[in-house]
């Protein structure tokens, strides 16, 4: 029997990854995508916060009874959104930064961190560095954000994001060769994958740690 995975985007550009990474004979994946929400999230302010965690928690209440067996979070700022909120549902939750937290933490020299995503920054260093408190482990973790970059993605010009990502991370490996440099959003791995290629170098990202996380936990019970 094929794992049913529902799939919760921020935008439909992150479709494309998931389906790529983890469609086999084995798994169906459903998404659900919600951009609007990520215009809301930039524009409220504090007042509106209740009611924007509010609207992520229903939205996975519907997913999750949806005859799925796991629900999958691919966008960084509903799982910041979600830090502290209970949800009673009886399907797993992946939150795709958790098993990249893991590599993250893994490195024990100084390292780069990558967002084009300023509003995704702070609630994921904060569930970074709990990960790093709960495991016991010490990291040095400079944040970069590529500026100018995210409403190229949010607008559907991928190609254009991608390039300037790519530039980015070309200038920074050339200017800092012996540094571990990694993305923090699904929506930068494309661009990523392609510097590792052209410069034979490691970027890590959260795919690759989601797809191994995967295999391993739901997947592999679900056989």
């Amino acid at each position: 029997m094929k794992t049913r995975i529902g799939c919760l985007h921020a935008h439909y550009s992150n479709i494309g990854y998931i389906e790529k990474e983890l469609t086999d004979e084995n798994v169906e994946l459903v998404h659900f995508v919600d951009p609007g929400l990520m215009f809301r999230i930039s524009s409220a302010g504090n007042q509106h916060f209740t009611g924007i965690q509010e609207r992520v928690a229903s939205q996975l209440e519907w997913i999750s009874q949806s005859d799925v067996d796991a629900v999958l979070i691919t966008c960084t700022n509903y799982i910041a959104l979600l830090q502290g909120v209970q949800l009673p549902l009886t399907v797993p939750v992946i939150k795709i930064d958790e098993p990249f937290f893991g590599g993250v933490c893994d490195v024990e020299e100084p390292q780069i961190l990558l967002f084009t995503n300023p509003a995704t920054v702070a609630g994921t260093m904060e569930r970074l560095d709990e990960y790093a408190r709960r495991h016991g482990k010490s990291i040095k973790v400079e944040v970069r954000v590529i500026e100018n970059t995210f409403d190229l993605i949010m607008q559907g010009n991928k190609e254009a994001y991608d390039t300037e990502i790519s530039k980015y991370i070309q200038g920074l490996t050339l200017t800092n060769p012996n540094q571990v440099i990694s993305v923090a959003q699904l929506s930068m791995v494309d661009a990523a994958r392609h510097v590792e290629a052209e410069m034979n170098v490691r970027i890590l990202n959260p795919l690759t740690a989601l797809v191994t996380h995967m295999q391993s936990t739901v997947l592999e019970k679900n056989k």
